[in-house]
C-alpha cells in the first residue's frame, strides 16, 4: 500500500512540472555551426543591404526597441517602448523620449549611453554618407541627451513608424570619423558590440567565428548567451548546406525553401522550421537607360532616359503575362507556396491585389502593339516602330540573380523558356550575393542602375513605411545626390506615388495608412516596376539537438541567439 502511495505521489509531482523541464534543461557551453550560402560584403548595419549581413549583425548589434514574433514592439536597450500613456510620446507625436537601461556596457567595458544614440543618428544623416536608407532620420529635427540615460528625439513633422528607427546602435567612444565611414574597421570587424556575441575572426569565403560577449547584460544574471561560440560557415550553395546538415557537420542551415522540405522531412537528427513569411520573390525591371549611371529624380523629370525596351509599360505587362507563376509554385515549390501579388502580403497593412493571369496570347498582342515583331522568323522579336530602341534591335534582356541558389536558377530556366515562347530572349548572368547586393560606394550595379532585370526577395517589417518609402519614393532612387541610399531600383518617378508614400508616413490613423498602401499597390500592379513571383515561407533546417530557436518573421534568422543551446 505504501509503495503504491509513493508511486502515485511521484506521478503527481512529475505532472506538476512543465514537460520541457523534464525533457530538457538549458545547458551552457558548446559551439553551434551555422551554414550560409551567401557571405556579407560588409557588416555596418545601416549601410549593408544583404539579408545575410543583417542576420550576422543581429548576433552582435542591438537597438533601442525590437520586435517579437507576435509582431509587437518590445524594449531592448530602452527600458520601455515609448508611448503617450507612459509619457514617452508627446501629445502632438513630435517628441519621443527613450529611457535607456543603465546596466549595459559595450564588449570593451565602456558604458552604453545616450551619446551612442546621437552618434548613430549623426552617422546615418551625415551628408554624402553611405547609409543605404535615411528614411525617417531626415524627418528628425534633433537628437539630444537630457542626461546620459535619456534620449530625446524631436521630429520636424509626425513620422508614423518612429519605433522602427534606431534598430542598431554603433559606438561613439572609439574615435570614429564620420567623414570616413566607408573605411571604418566596423565594416569588416564589428568591435566593440552590445550583442550576445562578438567577432573573433572572419576568413573570407570560408567562415566567421563569433564568441560569447562576456559583457552582455544577461551573462551575470541568467547565463546568456548559453553558447560559447557560433561558427558562421560560408558554403557554396543551399544544396551543400543540406548535405552538411544531413551528415551532422552543421547545426543550422539558413534560407531553405519549400522545395527543400520533402527531401529533409523524416530524416533522423533533423527537424525543419517552416512558417509563412513576409518575403516575396520578385523580378525588378529597370525603367531607365542602364548605360547611364545613378540618375536622380530631377534628371529623370527633365529627361526620362527610358530603357530601350522596359521603358514601355506594354513590354513590362507582356513579360508578366508571359510568366506562368503557378508553374513555378507547383513544379519547383511542390505547391507549398502562394503566387505573389503585392509588396505587403501579411500584417495589419496587407494589401489586396488579384494574381496576374498567365496569358501568352495577351503578351504577344502587347508586344506587337509596342512595335516588337519577329520579321526574320528566328522566334525572337526585333524593334520595328517601337518607342525607344533603334530599328531592328533584338529584344534580348539580361536576367540576373544570386549564384549558388538552385531554386532561383531553376525558376530562371522556366521563365527563360516562357519568354522565348512570346518572342523575348532572356540571357543569364548570375553573380555572388555580395556583388548583387553590394553598397553604392562599392559600385554595385543594382544600386547604380546598370541592369535590365534582377531577381531577389525582400521582406517588410511590422510597420512597412520605411520599406515602402525605400522602394517607391522618388527621393530613394540611389544616386550621388543621396549618397546611394534607397531601393527604388526601377527608378520610378511619379508625383502621386510620392504623395501617397508621404501620406502613409505622416498620420497615426492606420485606416488612412492602409488605404494609401493599397493605392500604391494598385499603381504598382498597373505600371509593373516589379513582377511578384511567389510569397516565400521562412524555412530553416536544424539538427535535432539545436535548441531554443524561435522563428520571427518580423526580424530575421538571428533573432534570439542568446537563448540558443545544444542538447548534447
Amino acid at each position: 500500500m505504501f509503495k503504491r502511495y509513493l508511486i502515485l505521489l511521484l506521478m503527481l509531482v512529475l505532472l506538476s512540472i512543465p514537460a520541457f523541464q523534464i525533457v530538457h534543461a538549458q545547458t551552457q557551453g558548446g559551439t553551434a555551426v551555422l551554414a550560409y550560402y551567401q557571405e556579407p560584403e560588409l557588416l555596418l548595419p545601416y549601410v549593408s543591404t544583404q539579408t545575410v549581413a543583417q542576420i550576422w549583425e543581429r548576433f552582435m548589434y542591438r537597438g533601442l526597441v525590437d520586435t517579437n514574433p507576435a509582431g509587437e514592439y518590445i524594449p531592448d536597450l530602452a527600458v520601455e517602448v515609448p508611448s503617450v500613456k507612459n509619457g514617452g510620446v508627446s501629445e502632438d507625436g513630435l517628441t519621443i523620449t527613450y529611457h535607456l537601461k543603465d546596466n549595459i556596457v559595450w564588449s570593451d567595458g565602456d558604458p552604453f549611453d545616450c551619446e551612442d544614440v546621437v552618434f548613430t543618428y549623426d552617422a546615418i544623416v551625415y551628408p554624402d554618407g553611405p547609409a543605404a536608407s535615411k528614411n525617417g532620420y531626415t524627418d528628425i529635427a534633433s537628437v539630444t541627451c537630457p542626461d546620459p540615460y535619456t534620449v530625446e528625439v524631436v521630429y520636424k513633422q509626425f513620422y508614423a513608424p518612429f519605433l522602427g528607427l534606431f534598430g542598431t546602435i554603433i559606438p561613439s567612444h572609439i574615435g570614429l570619423d564620420l567623414a570616413d565611414q566607408t573605411d571604418w574597421p566596423l565594416n569588416r570587424f564589428p568591435d566593440p558590440v552590445l550583442g550576445p556575441f562578438k567577432m573573433k575572426e572572419w576568413v573570407s569565403g570560408d567562415h566567421a567565428t563569433l564568441v560569447r560577449n562576456e559583457n552582455y547584460e544577461y551573462w551575470a544574471s541568467e547565463g546568456r548567451p548559453y553558447l560559447d561560440a557560433l561558427i558562421l560557415r560560408v558554403v557554396e550553395s543551399r544544396e551543400v548546406g543540406k548535405q552538411l546538415l544531413i551528415s551532422g557537420e552543421v547545426d543550422f542551415v539558413w534560407d531553405l525553401s519549400e522545395a527543400d522540405q520533402p527531401a529533409l522531412e523524416g530524416i533522423d537528427g533533423i527537424r525543419l522550421n517552416a512558417v509563412p513569411g513576409v518575403g516575396t520573390e520578385r523580378l525588378v525591371l529597370n525603367w531607365r537607360d542602364p548605360e547611364i549611371d545613378a540618375l536622380t529624380a530631377d534628371q529623370i523629370r527633365e529627361d526620362p532616359h527610358w530603357h530601350w525596351a522596359l521603358g514601355d509599360v506594354r513590354v513590362r505587362r507582356a513579360i508578366e503575362a508571359g510568366i506562368n507563376k503557378q508553374e513555378i509554385v507547383d513544379n519547383l515549390l511542390y505547391g507549398l507556396a502562394t503566387v505573389g501579388t503585392t509588396e505587403l502580403n501579411l500584417g495589419w497593412a496587407k494589401t489586396n491585389i488579384e494574381p496576374s493571369v498567365y496569358d501568352p496570347d495577351l503578351a504577344r498582342q502587347l508586344l506587337e502593339e509596342a512595335g516588337w515583331t519577329d520579321t526574320d522568323g528566328d522566334g525572337i522579336r526585333e524593334c520595328h516602330g517601337c518607342l525607344y530602341a533603334e530599328e531592328g534591335r533584338v529584344l534580348r534582356l539580361k536576367y540576373q540573380t544570386t549564384s549558388g541558389n538552385a531554386l532561383r536558377e531553376q525558376s530562371q530556366q522556366l521563365i527563360v523558356a516562357r519568354m522565348r515562347e512570346i518572342g523575348i530572349e532572356f540571357y543569364l548572368e548570375n553573380v555572388p550575393s555580395a556583388e548583387l547586393f553590394g553598397s553604392y560606394a562599392s559600385g554595385a550595379f543594382r544600386r547604380h542602375g546598370h541592369f535590365d532585370i534582377i531577381m531577389f526577395t525582400t521582406s517588410p517589417s511590422v510597420d512597412p513605411q520605411n520599406f515602402i518609402a525605400n522602394r517607391f519614393s522618388s527621393v530613394n532612387i540611389p544616386s550621388e545626390l543621396n549618397g546611394g541610399s534607397g531601393d527604388n531600383y526601377y527608378r520610378w518617378v511619379d508625383d502621386e506615388l510620392d504623395s501617397l508614400v508621404e501620406l502613409a508616413g505622416s498620420t497615426p490613423d492606420q485606416d488612412i495608412r492602409r488605404d494609401a498602401y493599397q493605392k500604391i499597390a494598385e499603381m504598382a500592379k498597373d505600371q509593373v516596376p516589379m513582377i511578384y513571383l511567389y510569397d516565400r515561407a521562412e524555412v530553416v533546417g536544424l539538427s535535432s539537438d539545436f535548441m531554443g530557436y524561435e522563428e520571427n518573421i518580423w526580424a530575421n534568422a538571428g533573432y534570439g541567439s542568446d537563448k540558443w543551446w545544444l542538447d548534447r
